[in-house]
């Protein structure tokens, strides 16, 4: 699979991901979409690297949860 598919496939995880998001609070929202971004920009900085997806989503989730 190639890395463009991949990318694509991640971003329509996390928007069908986000669509249960309904109930959540600000915050909780704000903490997904966080953890979505930073995985994506972790996996693009480390050539998709498992390591840098999940760290970039551990940083993303925590500036998330942050922001108000």
């Amino acid at each position: 699979m190639n890395t463009t598919t991949k990318y694509a496939l991640s971003t329509i995880a996390i928007v069908l991901g986000l669509s249960g998001c309904a109930g959540m609070s600000q915050q909780g929202k704000n903490t997904a979409i966080g953890a979505g971004v930073g995985a994506v920009g972790g996996a693009v900085l480390t050539n998709g690297s498992a390591l840098g997806t999940v760290g970039g989503a551990a940083v993303g989730g925590v500036v998330g949860h942050e922001v108000k």
